[in-house]
């Protein structure tokens, strides 16, 4: 039997009709805002919002003390601070040590009160290398300071370094092969070196002239205090400025 074949025819798909497009109405422009520009309120660390209120050591501002000395008074950091300290990062920076707290660098000549020039005299004993000992000899200092003016402990500090700070050094020029000592201005971060460096030597030498009867916080508050009264033979500091000065005078 022959097989039947069946034809299919594909319907093809309906034209579609387009659409005429309806024209949309036109936008109305709005009128523009003036843009203001955004204020850009910055963050305030947390540790810094309260700075100014800050304490040194909790106990004594540093707002109301007064540099009379205006060749040192950009030389004396005395910014809110609850523990002086910079933690090593004025180290590496040449003349940064300015930047540092003036407790702090009181704290640091505290170290090395033994030491005469490039000799070391005598040991600073336990205060050697332990910052925190050094700490509570400051802070015993200035609750003997405090009891004995009756003001702001940070206030003294700051009289005595500019009372022991001597303003004419010498050096030495050479003619011919001669040598002569000639006098010059110090600068004022010298100026502060030398103070420093003499009240934690006077204060240290008493202590052990004392024969373990005065402590050195004891001694530092003496020698603090008979600096700001311009007592020659009971400052130590003093007397080293007073002879630095003389000298320097002769060899104007």
């Amino acid at each position: 039997m022959a097989e039947k074949t069946t034809n299919t025819i594909k319907e093809k798909p309906a034209k579609v009709e387009k659409t005429e497009k309806v024209e949309k109405p036109a936008k109305v422009e709005k009128p523009k805002k003036e843009s203001k520009p955004k204020k850009i309120i910055a963050k305030l660390n947390p540790f810094q919002q309260n700075i100014k209120n800050m304490k040194m050591f909790g106990r004594w501002t540093t707002q109301d003390v007064i540099v009379s000395d205006p060749g040192l008074k950009a030389y004396m950091n005395l910014d809110p601070i609850l523990v002086p300290t910079s933690l090593g990062r004025f180290t590496a920076k040449q003349f940064w040590k300015s930047k540092r707290p003036i407790i702090e660098r009181l704290m640091i000549r505290m170290f090395v009160a033994g030491h005469r020039g490039k000799k070391h005299v005598r040991t600073s004993g336990h205060m050697t290398g332990k910052k925190i000992n050094a700490y509570n000899v400051i802070i015993r200092t200035f609750e003997i300071l405090e009891e004995k003016t009756k003001g702001n402990p940070v206030q003294a500090v700051v009289d005595a370094i500019e009372a022991a700070s001597p303003r004419e050094g010498i050096t030495t020029i050479e003619y011919g092969g001669v040598r002569y000592p000639r006098s010059v201005d110090l600068s004022p971060q010298k100026r502060i070196d030398l103070a420093l460096r003499w009240l934690t030597q006077g204060a240290y030498d008493k202590m052990v002239k004392s024969k373990g009867k005065k402590r050195i916080e004891q001694t530092l508050a003496e020698q603090i205090l008979a600096t700001i009264n311009y007592d020659q033979q009971a400052s130590f500091a003093y007397s080293k400025k007073y002879d630095l000065e003389r000298q320097a005078k002769a060899a104007r």
